[in-house]
C-alpha cells in the first residue's frame, strides 16, 4: 500500500482529542532495550504480572504481531483532571477518575483508522503485548522518565497511549532522548522505594514493591506495613508523578469521558468503609477501577485506614 501523508495523519489525530502523535517503523526493538526487558523479567521485576513474560517474541517485534506491520502510529491523551477528591478524603489515582481508559482510546483509536483510510490494521492500548513506551519514544512523542512512565515535552506524563499498527509506510519521525537529567525527585518520593538509581543514571523499576501494582494488580495480601505508606490513596498511587516537575506543565483534559463524577468527587471516608458491592458497582461501571475487584478496594481502604 502507498504511503500516507504524515501531517494529514497528525491532523486527524489531534482533531479528534489525541494531545500528540508520532510515528514509528515497525521493525524490532534495539538489542540493548531487549536485553533490559528480559533482564527485568529474570529478575522478577514484574511481580506475579505473568501476561508481561508471555509472547516476548510479539513484544519484541511488532512483525510477529501483524506480519504485515510497516507502520506504527503512536498516540497520548491526556488524563489530568479538571477537579479532583478533596485532599482530606481518600484517592485514587487521577488515571482512574473517569470511563475505563481502555474502552476511551480503542474508540478514538478506531476513528482514527477511519480518518486515514487504513483497511488492515490494530488498534492497541495497554491490551496486548506491545512495548507501548518504547515506540511512543521512538515516534518522538517524548522519552521515558526516571519514574518509567513517558514524559512528553512540556506536558508532563499524565496520558493514556494508544497505538495503530498499519501496513503502509509514512515519513518517521525522529526518537527523543531523556530531558531527566540529574533530577531524581521521582525516585526519592516512591514511599515504598520501587525506583532505584541504576549504574549509568539509569532507574530500575519493581513492581513487587509499587503502591500501584500492589492496590490494583496484586490479589493477595498487602505487605505488613503498607497501609503506612498508602496515606490516603485507596486505588494505585501518583506519588512519582506529583513530584515530577514536567507535569508543573500539565494541563486539565477536555475529554469528557474522563471526568470524574459529582458521586465519586464527593466521596467521604465513611462511605468508603460501607461501601457496598452493589455501590461498588454502580459507582465505577464503566470504570477501571474495577481491575481491582471490590474485595481489592475494601482491602486497600482498611489498609490506608490501619495505616494512618
Amino acid at each position: 500500500m502507498s504511503s500516507r501523508s504524515s501531517n494529514e495523519i497528525k491532523a486527524a489525530a489531534l482533531d479528534l482529542g489525541f494531545s500528540a502523535c508520532g510515528i514509528a517503523p515497525a521493525d524490532a526493538v534495539d538489542a540493548a532495550t531487549q536485553h533490559l526487558f528480559r533482564q527485568w523479567l529474570a529478575d522478577g521485576a514484574h511481580a506475579d504480572m505473568g501476561y508481561m513474560a508471555g509472547h516476548i517474541d510479539k513484544r519484541l517485534d511488532p512483525r510477529q504481531l501483524m506480519p504485515e506491520v510497516k507502520s506504527i502510529i503512536c498516540v497520548a491523551l491526556n488524563y489530568a483532571p479538571k477537579h479532583r477528591i478533596p485532599d482530606s478524603e481518600p484517592q485514587l489515582a487521577v488515571y482512574a477518575y473517569g470511563h475505563d481508559y481502555h474502552d476511551v482510546m480503542k474508540e478514538k483509536l478506531h476513528l482514527l483508522a477511519q480518518r486515514i483510510g487504513a483497511e488492515h490494521y490494530r488498534a492497541f492500548c495497554d491490551t496486548a503485548p506491545v512495548l507501548e513506551r518504547h515506540w511512543a519514544v521512538r515516534s518522538g512523542i517524548g522519552w521515558i522518565g526516571k519514574n518509567h512512565l513517558l514524559i512528553i515535552p512540556h506536558a508532563g506524563s499524565m496520558f493514556f497511549l494508544g497505538e495503530l499498527f498499519v501496513d503502509f509506510e509514512c515519513e518517521y519521525d525522529n526518537p527523543l532522548v531523556s530531558r531527566c537529567g540529574n533530577c531524581r525527585r521521582c525516585v526519592d518520593a516512591c514511599p515504598t522505594h520501587a525506583l532505584r538509581i541504576c549504574e549509568g543514571g539509569m532507574t530500575h523499576f519493581d513492581a513487587r514493591r509499587c503502591l500501584s501494582y500492589l492496590t490494583i494488580e496484586n490479589r493477595g495480601a498487602l505487605p505488613e506495613g503498607t497501609g503506612e505508606k498508602m496515606g490516603h490513596t485507596i486505588y494505585g498511587c501518583d506519588r512519582c508523578q506529583e513530584a515530577c516537575p514536567w507535569n508543573r506543565f500539565s494541563r486539565p483534559t477536555e475529554e469528557p469521558l474522563l471526568q470524574p463524577s459529582e458521586e465519586l468527587l464527593g466521596m467521604t471516608a465513611k462511605q468508603w468503609e460501607e461501601l457496598s458491592e452493589e455501590e461498588w458497582r454502580r459507582l465505577f461501571k464503566g470504570s477501571a477501577v474495577k481491575r481491582a475487584k471490590y474485595e481489592g478496594l475494601m482491602r486497600n481502604i482498611r489498609e490506608a485506614k490501619e495505616g494512618q
